[in-house]
């Protein structure tokens, strides 16, 4: 099975791009949840790749992570191209192009969801992507920005972007309003609508179209892929209850997962926390992505807040982590599972 081909069964979950959230150490628990899923970077900005030093601090990653796309922010074709070709060579399996975050302050770069009224420059950018690279290049966007018309303008875009040679398109299924709300009221307010994926796909069956947006059940996931979508992607939901993922291998893709309680999940973790702890990071750093893990667990509420007020605590070491997962008490959650 080539590359090509692999990163397309993945695909079928992945876990959305998000700022502050999907870092490496995140996404290194994750793989403790799940070992198929497509996981992705923060968006990193063609300039922080090109001008900022150390490269490994925007790009760095474990092995483990794999599958694992970077997630690309800008818009100047050549610079795009230069940082797909170094995504490659540091071993990504994928690079997609950001043209869905509603933020202003990428908005002043012409980067993210503004783009969407730019499918001229999108297509230019894939074009020299593409010619830079042989893993697949794939854009993340929305179906529309402000007044664009959810049907024309979407098909306008894709059409366009789609004979630069971009063959894969995770559409966030709700349109973004760069004048008039805010990037958080961007996630929530503008409606979903989800028929305008299913009917994108319908449209061009030799594109591989995913749907992301309020999707908050592996029951949703499998809705989605049973109306015509070729992939889901799960954003907020499998950040903050990430028990979702221990389902996500069997469910999806007909496997076993690597944990069977969140308890072994938790066991699987700590040696990365060891290692990254002797490298020099901060306890509060690591452990902030597992706070949600004993979600509803008897004990969950004691796990959470000894992280919370400990892990940050100069000199927090891993006995702040046992002592917080031994808070919650494994017969006892195992005879209420």
């Amino acid at each position: 099975m080539n590359q090509k081909t692999l990163i397309a069964a993945a695909r079928t979950f992945s876990i959305a791009p998000m700022m502050e959230w999907t870092t490496r150490d995140y996404r290194a628990f994750a793989r403790c949840l799940t070992r198929h899923a497509l996981l992705y970077t923060e968006m990193v900005t063609t300039g922080a790749i090109l001008h900022g030093s150390p490269r490994e601090r925007f790009l760095g990653y474990d092995q483990a992570e794999h599958p694992l796309a970077l997630q690309l922010g800008g818009s100047d074709p050549g610079e795009l191209a230069e940082c797909a070709a170094i995504a490659e060579a540091w071993g990504y399996d994928e690079v997609n192009l950001n043209v869905g975050c509603p933020s202003d302050r990428v908005q002043n770069n012409l980067i993210g969801a503004c783009l969407m009224a730019h499918p001229d420059k999108v297509a230019a950018a894939v074009d020299a992507m593409r010619r830079a690279v042989s893993i697949p290049v794939t854009v993340k966007c929305r179906i529309g920005i402000d007044d664009q018309d959810e049907d024309a303008d979407l098909e306008r875009f894709i059409g366009q972007v789609a004979a630069a040679g971009c063959e894969t398109f995770i559409v966030h299924a709700r349109k973004a309003w760069l004048q008039g709300l805010s990037p958080k009221e961007n996630r929530d307010i503008p409606p979903l609508n989800y028929a305008r994926v299913y009917r994108l796909k319908a449209q061009h069956p030799e594109l591989h179209i995913g749907i992301n947006g309020g999707i908050k059940t592996l029951a949703a996931c499998r809705e989605h892929l049973d109306q015509g979508a070729d992939s889901v992607m799960v954003g907020r939901e499998a950040y903050q209850n990430p028990w979702l993922l221990a389902a996500v291998d069997r469910e999806l893709y007909g496997v076993d997962g690597p944990a069977r309680t969140r308890h072994e999940v938790a066991r699987a973790f700590r040696p990365y926390v060891v290692e990254r702890l002797a490298a020099g990071a901060r306890l509060n750093h690591l452990t902030r992505h597992l706070l949600g893990l004993f979600q509803g667990c008897p004990g969950g509420r004691r796990f959470r807040r000894h992280l919370s007020e400990n892990a940050h605590r100069d000199g927090a070491g891993i006995a702040v982590y046992d002592d917080a997962v031994a808070m919650v008490d494994e017969r006892r959650l195992a005879a209420t599972a």
